[in-house]
């Protein structure tokens, strides 16, 4: 519900709060969303009422909603969870690692981070290395720019890690 709606503001730019949940209802009708209309006019509002709450919309002076920007990096986040790597039809039988060193206080951070890279494929080698056989560097680089981790991430490509056997089996390479 969060994605359709901050989505939605998103595409418009600005929106009408009264435009917002007949938008949002036809939304969740394309991708079978939940029934009767009351009932989705009520969620919607809800859903609408949490992120102005949240601070990922806000209200202009002329009773617009609009997209915060940190509303704007929690869509581009539930947008990087649905993002798969295009898989080219022969492997190039490079690594590509991802390392990552972020200290205890941004714990949470860090869990977002390899919630992220398992959504998108990704496998853990260590606790803060990651390995995934394709070409990836874009989406690292995103990660980085919307995460705020530039420094904290090394992106690294590798001709070959000991003992892969099992990473081509799991990649199924």
């Amino acid at each position: 519900m969060q994605k359709v709606i901050l989505g939605v503001v998103a595409t418009a730019g600005l929106i009408s709060v009264m435009a917002v949940a007949p938008n949002a209802i036809q939304a969740l009708g394309m991708v079978g969303g939940i029934g009767k209309k009351k009932r989705q006019r009520e969620i919607i509002t809800n859903s609408r009422k949490r992120l102005v709450v949240q601070g990922l919309l806000e209200y202009t002076t002329e009773g617009f909603l609009k997209l915060t920007p940190k509303g704007e990096a929690k869509l581009r986040q539930l947008e990087l969870h649905e993002y798969k790597i295009k898989k080219p039809k022969r492997w190039d039988k490079k690594w590509r690692l991802l390392i990552f060193d972020i200290r205890e206080e941004r714990k949470i951070l860090r869990e977002k981070i390899r919630r992220t890279l398992i959504a998108i494929g990704f496998i853990r080698l260590q606790d803060s290395v990651w390995v995934y056989p394709h070409d990836c560097e874009d989406l690292i680089t995103l990660l980085k720019a919307d995460f705020k981790i530039g420094k904290d991430v090394l992106y690294i490509i590798a001709d070959s890690i000991e003992n892969d056997s099992s990473l081509k089996k799991q990649f199924n390479l």
